[in-house]
């Protein structure tokens, strides 16, 4: 009799799912509230930068623990493999999170987290037009139409003008360039999945980029001052956000059809939005007309991009 595995249960295929996009989607009140709890100004870009590395250096070495316990042996990249997660501590880490990380140091929770879903439809075009994995469907090409949509609503929310200030290059243009970079890295990740292990590739880029991150940081002149009994259990909170979640995802991706998982991709821009008004006070933007608009619409594209395609 075939042994049944745990991870293919549809409720707790939900549950996961729901938990590591619930992880994802408080990663900006958190970096939020860490600003305040270690004292980051705005444009302290220095600190910001050393804020970040500290966080992906300790997520690398948890993701390389759990991945080496899950398959019960020490996880080392090839030497091969070292131009691959170098490659990707490039644009996973270090590109995607110097600008994530401006981005919420002048802009809400709440539209960052919906503008940086924008990742999940410059996906398809770059594996479309530039990795040629695939060919553009008619279904992905509207539920990209419709993700982009929502994206554009919350970025003029009412006014389209770049000159009146709504829209500003260091907010929602840093969170665009954070998406798009984390859009190639995945491109990357699939690629360079033939190669290495997809764990192992990220545990170590992101321990190499969270270094690379810091030592940018502290010659900068960065430095990370405690202010409160709860800034260190936040650092590593925030780093098992990217360790924890990556790690669990990427079981449901080994044991379910990709399409099965990634459907449920629409729950992390919702949590961050409801995490961002829970904690950071921002009520007054989740109930506005343009950010409820964007969210359904971010949310349906992405449902309908990653829905499953009946023969």
């Amino acid at each position: 009799m075939e042994k049944k595995i745990i991870w293919k249960n549809p409720i707790i295929v939900f549950i996961t799912a729901f938990f590591c996009c619930t992880l994802w989607g408080s990663a900006s009140p958190a970096i939020k509230i860490g600003y305040e709890l270690f004292g980051i100004a705005a444009g302290d870009t220095a600190s910001r930068i050393l804020f970040a590395g500290s966080r992906f250096f300790i997520a690398g070495i948890m993701v390389i623990i759990f991945g080496s316990i899950i398959a019960k042996k020490v996880l080392v990249p090839a030497k091969s493999s070292i131009k691959y997660v170098l490659t990707l501590s490039m644009f996973q880490t270090i590109i995607q999170y110097i600008f994530f990380y401006m981005a919420l140091a002048y802009t809400s929770g709440v539209r960052g987290s919906i503008i940086n879903a924008a990742g999940s439809f410059f996906s398809i075009i770059l594996a479309v037009f530039i990795f040629k994995f695939e060919k553009l469907k008619f279904s992905k090409l509207i539920g990209m139409l419709v993700g982009f949509l929502g994206v554009v609503i919350v970025l003029c929310s009412g006014n389209i003008s770049f000159a009146s200030g709504a829209i500003s290059l260091n907010r929602e243009g840093a969170m665009i360039i954070a998406a798009l970079s984390s859009a190639i890295a995945g491109c990357f990740i699939k690629l360079f999945s033939k190669h290495e292990n997809p764990v192992t590739l990220s545990g170590y880029q992101f321990f190499i980029g969270g270094i690379v991150m810091m030592i940018i940081g502290y010659i900068m002149g960065g430095k990370l001052t405690v202010q409160s009994i709860f800034s260190i259990p936040l650092l590593i909170y925030m780093a098992f956000i990217s360790a924890g979640a990556y790690t669990l995802w990427g079981i449901l991706l080994k044991y379910n059809e990709v399409s099965t998982v990634t459907v449920l991709g629409f729950i992390n821009p919702l949590m961050g939005v409801i995490l961002s008004a829970i904690f950071l006070g921002e009520q007054s933007q989740i109930l506005n007309i343009y950010t409820i608009i964007s969210l359904i619409l971010v949310s349906l594209g992405i449902i309908i991009v990653n829905k499953k395609q009946t023969a």
